[in-house]
Parts: C-alpha cells; structure tokens; sequence
C-alpha cells in the first residue's frame, strides 16, 4: 500500500482529488481492467436504424415544429492541440536540408507518402497564398521554397500552427478570408441549434487557449452574424484538474517527478462528462471540432443533425408519457407490457428473462429505473476503414446486455472469437450526438451517476524516458454514457469530414468552390 507525503496531499489538495479516489485509481492499476464482452455488432435492423426518406422528412419535421419551445445547446470538445495534425511536417523539417539533397531525393530516400502528398497539393491549402507572400524573397528554388513553407507553418517565432488549438487553424480558403472549425461551428450551429434567431454553443478548451477564444470571437462575429442572421451565446469550459487521473510505475507505485512531486495527466476525452453535466439545455448536439464542411457541403450535415434530434424529440416525448403513468403506479398487465416494448423496440433496453417472474410492484420498480434515464440518438456511419469506435451490444458482469460504442482497446483481440465479433461491425462512431438530459418533470439528470467507470483505459506512456501506466476515464460517448438509453442512426458518410492530418484538409469536403 502506497504511503502518500504530506507534501503529496498538498498536491491532491490543490488539484481537488480525494486520497480515497488516487488510492482507487492506483487500485484499478493493480487489479487490470476487464476487457468488455462483445454479444454481437449492431447492425441496421438489430441496434441500428436505417431510415426511409418518409421517416426522414417525418422526423425533420417534428424537430422544426417542436423545438421553439426546447432550449437548444451545441456542445464542441475543442481542447485538441494541432500538433499530431502535423506530425509528417515537423519530421520532415528536421530531416530535410535542402541545401544537402533536393526534394526527389528526399522522397526516395523516405518514402514519405504523405509528404509527397502535401507538395504535390500544396497550392489548395487554405493557408497557401498567405504563407506564401510571407516567405516571398526568401526563396532561391522550388524545394528551399517547400521547406520554408513548413518552416513558417511551424515554428515557434514564425505561425507555430502546431502549438495553435486546431480549432483555430485556417480550414477553408473563402478568398476574401480565412475560417476556422470555430467559425464553421457557428453557422452550423446557426443552421441547426439556433431559435428565434439565437444559438447558444459550448467549447470545452485548453485554459491556455482562452485568450485565443475570444480573439477569434470578437474577429469574426459581425461576419457570421450577417451571414447566418443569428446572434451568439458564446461559452468554454476547461478540463478540470479533478478529473486527472494518477501515473504510475511498472511496479504500479505512484510515478513521481525528479523533484518528487506525483505525475497527474489528463483522463481524456470522458473527463468532459462533468463539463456537459453543467450545461442546462432540453436538447444538446455534440459533435468534435475538427468535423466541419464547406458550405456546398453542409446540407446533409444539416438535414442529419435535425432527423436525429425529431427522432430523438419524438421517442422523449413517448418517454415522459410513461415516466407519467409510473410515477402515478397502479398499471395493470397490458400497460406494463405496452412500456416494457416501447424500451425493447425504441430504446434497445434488455430485460432479463428473470423479468417475468417478478411482482408487478418489482416490474414497475425495474421499468421505472430503465426508462428514468439520459437519451442519446448517436449517427453511425457505414465502415470505409476508417479508425474509431463502433457499435456493439455487449454483456456486463451482472449479465445485462446493453448498446454501447466501443473502442478496439476495450477488446480482447488475443481472443478469437471477441476478435471475430470486433471485425463484424458494419458501421463506425463519427462522434454525432443528440442528448436529453432531463427527466418528464424537467429535472436535470446528474450525468456522472450514470458513467461505468469499469470502462476506463488503461494505457503505456514514456516520460523522459521511463515507462509508466496512464488511466484514462471512460470515454464521453463510450463509457461514461454506458447506462444511458441509447438510440443508433445510419447517417450518410458525407457527415463525417475531421481532419486528423494536414493533408485531409485537401479534400473535397474542406475546399471551397
């Protein structure tokens, strides 16, 4: 058992963690986290619905017609700095010397794939033209002429778009200006979270970048005011340092610093389950920073985003119907049957074959729990190869079956059979979230009562050359939403465009006409 310093509960003390949660988090270490068990992928027809053109146009309807009287919130995690955006370009700024070989025969010698790509597209950069005339007269050949480019791009007494959040990096080239993902969030938002002229969005961001923020903010509102006839709710949220979790060595001792203080890192995208638990809205769209488009682009993102939430606006409304009836009791066998199917068929709740043999005081207990709970309407999109989650209808330890996003680390993929199952999904999460998070008395759920915090990460890090475990939480929309009722939607891969590396900015997605 780990003895903790007094200079070690000072730390804690300054970070807003508890002994009791290090002393859970070390234990979690010790003990491993058990791989979840896949039942089965969801597929369209048995986890995920596919939508006809009627019901599409039904449920967008629903959604214009019921949502003046909802307040509407769209939610950004936006902390992500750029630099992995760019991890191509800075190896090949201190490979590359081109006073030493030309640019041919750097390629040969590399076989850099992607950094070919990025030359041969370099003019349909947004940030092109403007880089360019900061390094004009500069340049004695065209390859001295790629390598000062990245230069500017990248260094710190230059752009240093690497250490830039890439919510703020120029995206699209409008001639006239340069946008940002915060600036196409903002009309995106306008176009689908916006009432009576008004939109309120939520960034979770770096503290360090707040400044940033509120720069481009101020920058840029009067343009997409004009633009989109909408004013803006502008608000951030940090990650906050309670929510960073204890490394440890491989002897699973807390992992200290040279001066002996204990190393903190960040738990991961699930920490921001306590930033969404603070937002107060009826319906709230989440969707990642780096996942915008240009307008040519936009309607089917548009039309995507507001069939997920009438269907979502259509199944609460059923939802509080009868939370009504169970808060009033005294049901009789038909109507615990009629909600008992509205969860199976519209909420993909699993009952278990015990479920028959109870009371009906006990099955009204059971069915008042199961429908008490967040609603999430999450969009899938049909696998192309692309990496991420997916989703699965897995088995916890008490035999509760259950709709879940799943990442590939939470599988056991040395198990054949676990490894077969991960490999039969059909469809991806692209990170496209409608939310309810109030019950049918208008009541805010506490959304943190609701994380399965056995679906965290383990994960093997390096600092400074040692090697230590890192626990992340359970992710946002993976396990820190796990006992929420849970709705998957086939949505057109045309709503899927992040941009994970410089070059994905080339596509058609991200290039204005």
């Amino acid at each position: 058992m780990s003895t903790f310093t007094e200079k070690d509960q000072k730390q804690f003390k300054s970070r807003g963690i508890s002994e009791q949660k290090v002393r859970e988090q070390i234990e979690m270490f010790k003990e491993g986290i058990p791989f979840v068990q896949l039942e089965k992928a969801a597929v369209v027809d048995d986890g995920i619905l596919k939508l006809t053109p009627g019901q599409e146009s039904e449920y967008i309807h629903y959604f214009e017609e019921n949502k003046k009287d909802k307040d509407l919130l769209k939610f950004v995690p936006a902390s992500g700095a750029a630099s992995r955006m760019f991890k191509t370009l800075f190896t090949f700024l201190s490979d590359f010397d081109p006073s030493e070989e030309s640019l041919d025969d750097y390629f040969e010698r590399t076989g850099d794939k992607a950094m070919k790509r990025f030359v041969d597209g370099i003019t349909d950069f947004p940030f092109y033209t403007m880089i360019r005339s900061r390094i004009k007269g500069k340049v004695s050949s065209k390859d001295e002429e790629v390598y000062l480019f990245v230069a500017e791009m990248l260094e710190e007494d230059k752009l240093n778009y690497g250490f830039y959040p890439k919510g703020l990096l120029p995206f699209h080239n409008y001639r006239d200006y340069l946008a940002t993902p915060f600036e196409e969030h903002l009309k995106e938002g306008a176009a689908y979270a916006s009432k009576d002229n008004n939109a309120s969005l939520h960034f979770t961001i770096s503290e360090q970048h707040g400044d940033l923020f509120n720069n481009e903010f101020s920058a840029i509102k009067d343009r997409v005011s004009s633009q989109t006839q909408t004013s803006f709710n502008i608000s951030y949220s940090y990650q906050k340092s309670s929510t960073d979790t204890i490394a440890v060595n491989m002897e699973n001792e807390p992992f200290r610093e040279a001066d002996g203080s204990i190393l903190f890192r960040p738990g991961g995208h699930g920490a921001l389950i306590e930033n969404l638990d603070e937002q107060d809205a009826d319906l709230i769209f989440i969707k990642n920073i780096d996942n915008v488009v240009v307008p040519e682009q936009a309607g089917e993102v548009i039309r995507s985003k507001k069939l997920l939430a009438g269907l979502l606006l259509q199944v609460q409304e059923k939802a509080f119907e009868y939370a009504a009836m169970l808060d009033k009791g005294d049901l009789h066998g038909e109507q615990i049957q009629e909600i008992r199917e509205f969860l199976e068929n519209r909420l993909n709740v699993r009952f278990t074959d015990k479920f028959q043999g109870y009371s009906a005081a006990q099955q009204l207990e059971i069915l008042k729990d199961k429908l008490d709970r967040p609603i999430r309407v999450c969009g899938m999109v049909k696998n192309e190869g692309e990496p991420g989650g997916g989703p699965f209808w897995i088995r916890d330890e008490h035999n509760n079956v259950s709709l879940q996003i799943i990442e590939s680390a939470q599988v056991d993929t040395k198990n054949g059979k676990q490894l077969s199952l991960f490999r039969d999904a059909t469809h991806f999460n692209p990170v496209d979230l409608v939310c309810s998070v109030k019950n049918h008395r208008g009541e805010k759920y506490h959304l943190t009562n609701y994380v399965n915090p056995r679906l965290a990460f383990i994960t093997q890090k390096t600092k400074e050359g040692q090697k230590l475990k890192a626990l992340e939480l359970p992710g946002l929309w993976n396990g820190a939403m796990a006992f929420w009722n849970t709705i998957f939607v086939e949505v057109p891969l045309e709503t899927f465009n992040p941009v994970k590396t410089v070059n994905d900015l080339l596509k058609p997605a991200h290039q204005v006409r």
